[in-house]
Parts: structure tokens; C-alpha cells; sequence
């Protein structure tokens, strides 16, 4: 077969069973790929010998008849998910050469389920950012361009490198972490499918943690069927995950049927904001008329406390990644600072997190331990907490008034260039996240599926949001809004 790197997980699954193709040959094709294309910088990490070990144990169990859907399909993990003897920095200096010897849940089930690993892809400083520019590996690189321009464009944060290598067909899929839009926010910029599951369905256990009420990993992908197939091995309950829903997993690939006839999809009037792009607004039409034709009723609803969620995430994030990162203090693992003579433990942990920390990571610690601090905890802390209740009772009346799925636009605008928001306020790359924050902070599923192009020839998405434990039905919605939209279009190849 010609063009093994551009399979779906669905094609190279059915061309595995049908002997059209070898684990092998589909992973020395993603491997040659990602070996050309060191411009975008989306793997950091390569781990050939692994992959190809994985590769020849998957082609030998498609044989043997013992085969899931995942298996000997080559994946890009993300630096935030530890692997076993292989570099897991989330992306900063100061986890400089941390090798765990463990694995994370969520690597652990794909590889039992026979998933080949690449290796580590680019990411946001310990997923904190909306552009992949605050990493210590540089910044990961859109492969889409802006018509003729060759300015190099942001392929979203925080996970980035994952959506630029799957955009790219450096691997079949990718590995993705989303707390305020990280999976989401991406795939909209890179045209791919990037699926956010409900807090608890997919567990955290051996995931670096950034904000641990928010964060939630989950699969991005080519296509929403993709994405079904690869978060039924991610999915299921796990006991070293005290958040993790001891629930069970359905079969969600036999649930896209495309069939939403009498399904109700709720329109926010809220998240029609002020000064959105023309082409975002007509995006967002064109999608409501596409499910509206597919048969499903069109509700125009209320979610009165959206106008709060970007302040009251940007209290509760910061706060978790304050006392998350404390454990970064040069002593047990990661980058420890050169001390000088007479330096006690203090100037240790100054210096090694002075050193370690970026900008951006920095800012985040210094705003969350601010609203955590005697005298204002009340004042922020608890009322961002209180407002997160409001959000999220929004979404509970909505969908108990008979809503089964909103729909939003994915992003405020198509991906930006590298660096041209470096002089901007830092609220303003906060505004990245308007569309995205509220689904982290109700808990809720979320996808965005691209259904369109800018002006410009970039992609855009559209972002389905569902009720909580129904990413099923919520797939369904999606792969309906797909098959409408009929988006093919990929970047040309400058790389």
C-alpha cells in the first residue's frame, strides 16, 4: 500500500486483518515521516526502537487472531504522559531527563491494547499555554500556511506537537491532555478531531498534572470515528485514580450511526460574542444548518454564567498548578540548580525553580498561590469556586429542559502566527479559551470536528458540547456534523 502514513486508525485496522500491510511497514513509514519533518518540531522524543518492537509483537498477535482495533496502529504520545524509561519533561527544564520507571494509565491500556509508540510530542510548559511557545523544546509548527504566506502558525496549545503531527501524517493519532481547551483548541487549528471526555471517564493516574479538577486526557485523531476507536482503549475505570468513574464502556464506534433525527442541539445566545470574526459567525450558521437538515431540532438556549468562566478558570487553574508544582524543588527528581558556597535548602529551591520554571509557568504559580493566600482566598478562591457551580448548573437545567448537544464555534479566530501575540497582553492569549474553559469546568465531554476554511485557506472547527457520560451520542452528533461538512482539505506539504 502507497501512503501508509495517511491511513485512519479504521483504515489501517481493516487493512492490518486484511494482510494488505504490516504494523511494521505502516510504522517505518511514520517513522521515515517524522524523520523529514524536524521543521515542526511536533516529536521531541524518538523512540524508534520501541515503536518497531511494538510493531513486530502487534503483527504477530494480528496473526495469531488475538488483535484489537488499536492494534499496530503507531501513535504520538504527549510529553505530559509518563512513559516507562523514556524522557517525560512535560515540556520544561526543570523535568530535565526525568525518565519515570512507570507508565501511566492511559499508555499502559493503548500498549495492551498493541498501540505502537513513535515517541513524545511537543507540548505548552506543563500544559499551560494556547500556542506551543512556552515549551522548552521551542515551538512546535502548524503545517498549514496562509495562502502564499510562509509566516509559521501556531498549531495550538497546549497540546500543539499532537495535533501538528497527526495534521501532518507523522502518525495515525496522537495522545492529548485538554483543561480549559488544550485538545480542542488545537484540533480546531490543525483541521483534525480532538475529543475532551467527561471528567473521570479517562484516568489521570501517571499523567503530569497541571490543574487536577480540570485536566482530562483524551484522543485526537483524523476523524471522529478515530476518535471512538481510540478512546475505547483509553476509557475504563482505574483504582489508582481516586477521580477515575467506575463505569462501564460502551462499544462507542457501533454508536455512530449518522442517524440525529430528533435530537435537540442547543445554540447559546452567549457565546455570540462581541467583535467575532465574520467567518466564525458563518461557520457556526452553516453548521446549524447542516445538523438541521440531518433532522435534528435547532434550540436556541441561555448559559447565563458563561461571561464568568474565562476569570473564575483562570483563579481555580493557577491555584491547582501552585500546589501541583510544588513538588519541583530540585530534591527528589528533574533539574537542580549549582549552588554557591553557603547556599541552604532556600536558595536551592529559588534558584532550581528560577532556572526550570518558564515565563509563563511562572505567572500561572505566582496568580495561584496569590488567590490561595491568607486574606484572599475568600475573596477569589472560594468565589470562582461558587461560580463553577453556577456554570455548571447551566449546563445541568439545559439539558434537563431535553437538550441533547451544544453547539459552538471551537475557537475565536483560525491559528495565528508564531509570535505575534508576544507583545499582547497575556489576557488576550487567554481569550484562546473563551469557547472551551466552561466544558472543563461543568466536567462535560467536548469535540471539535473541522468543517470548514478561513479566507485564507485555514481550517476551522466547530465545537459539540454533551451531556455528562454520553460521549457516544455525543460522537454520533459529531460524526453526523462530519459527514455534512465533508471537510478533506490538508495542508500542503513545505516541510
Amino acid at each position: 500500500m502507497s501512503d501508509l502514513t495517511k491511513l485512519t486508525i479504521a483504515g489501517a485496522r481493516d487493512a492490518l486483518r486484511k494482510g494488505e500491510t504490516t504494523s511494521v511497514e505502516i510504522t517505518e513509514a511514520c517513522l521515515s515521516a517524522i524523520e523529514g519533518a524536524g521543521a515542526l518540531n511536533a516529536f521531541v522524543h524518538h523512540t524508534p526502537e520501541i515503536a518497531l518492537e511494538q510493531a513486530r509483537t502487534a503483527d504477530a498477535r494480528i496473526a495469531g487472531g488475538d488483535a484489537p482495533a488499536m492494534c499496530g496502529v503507531p501513535l504520538g504520545i504527549k510529553d505530559l504522559f509518563c512513559t516507562k524509561g523514556v524522557n517525560s519533561q512535560a515540556a520544561s527544564a526543570i523535568l530535565g531527563g526525568f525518565k519515570p520507571e512507570y507508565e501511566s494509565t492511559v499508555t499502559s491500556q493503548l500498549f495492551d491494547a498493541g498501540a505502537v509508540m513513535l515517541g513524545k510530542l511537543n507540548m505548552d510548559e506543563f500544559a499551560m499555554g494556547s500556542s506551543n511557545e512556552t515549551s522548552t523544546y521551542g515551538n512546535a509548527v502548524n503545517p498549514w500556511r496562509r495562502g502564499n504566506d510562509d509566516t509559521a502558525l501556531t498549531p495550538g496549545g497546549s497540546s500543539g506537537g499532537s495535533a501538528s503531527a497527526v495534521a501532518a501524517d507523522l502518525c495515525l493519532a496522537a495522545t492529548g491532555t485538554d483543561t480549559g481547551g488544550s485538545i480542542r483548541q488545537p484540533a480546531a487549528f490543525t483541521g483534525i478531531t480532538g475529543l475532551k471526555p467527561t471528567y473521570g471517564r479517562v484516568s489521570r493516574w501517571g499523567i503530569i498534572a497541571f490543574a487536577s479538577s480540570l485536566d482530562q486526557a483524551g484522543p485526537m485523531t483524523k476523524d471522529v470515528r478515530d476518535c471512538a476507536i481510540m478512546l475505547q482503549a483509553m476509557a475504563g475505570h482505574d483504582p489508582k485514580d481516586s477521580t477515575s468513574a467506575d463505569l462501564a464502556v460502551p462499544d462507542f464506534e457501533a454508536m455512530l450511526t449518522g442517524d440525529i433525527k430528533g435530537k435537540v442541539i442547543g445554540i447559546p445566545k452567549e457565546y455570540r460574542m462581541e467583535g467575532m470574526p465574520e467567518e466564525i459567525e458563518a461557520l457556526w450558521a452553516e453548521g446549524i444548518e447542516m445538523l438541521k437538515a440531518a433532522g435534528a431540532e435547532i434550540r436556541d438556549i441561555s448559559l447565563p454564567h458563561t461571561k464568568y468562566a474565562l476569570p473564575a478558570y483562570y483563579v481555580i487553574a493557577p491555584a491547582e498548578a501552585s500546589s501541583n508544582l510544588a513538588r519541583y524543588d530540585g530534591v527528589r527528581f528533574g533539574h537542580r540548580a549549582k549552588l554557591a558556597q553557603g547556599d541552604g535548602i532556600v536558595e536551592m529551591y529559588e534558584k532550581t525553580r528560577a532556572e526550570g520554571f518558564g515565563a509563563e509557568v511562572k505567572r500561572r504559580v505566582m496568580v495561584g498561590t496569590y488567590v490561595l493566600s491568607a486574606g484572599y482566598y475568600d475573596a477569589y478562591y472560594n468565589r470562582a469556586r461558587k461560580v463553577r457551580a453556577l456554570i455548571k448548573r447551566d449546563f445541568d437545567e439545559v439539558f434537563a429542559a431535553g437538550v441533547d448537544a451544544i453547539l459552538t464555534p471551537a475557537t475565536p479566530s483560525a491559528a495565528f502566527g508564531l509570535g505575534e501575540m508576544a507583545e499582547a497582553d497575556p489576557v488576550q492569549m487567554y481569550l484562546n479559551d473563551v469557547f472551551t474553559v466552561t466544558v472543563n469546568l461543568a466536567g462535560l465531554p467536548g469535540i471539535a470536528v473541522p468543517t470548514g476554511t478561513s479566507a485564507n485557506g485555514l481550517p476551522l472547527g466547530l465545537q459539540l458540547i454533551g451531556r455528562p457520560w454520553e460521549e457516544g451520542d455525543l460522537m454520533n452528533t459529531a460524526y453526523a456534523l462530519e459527514q455534512a461538512a465533508g471537510f478533506v482539505a490538508k495542508p500542503g506539504k513545505w516541510w
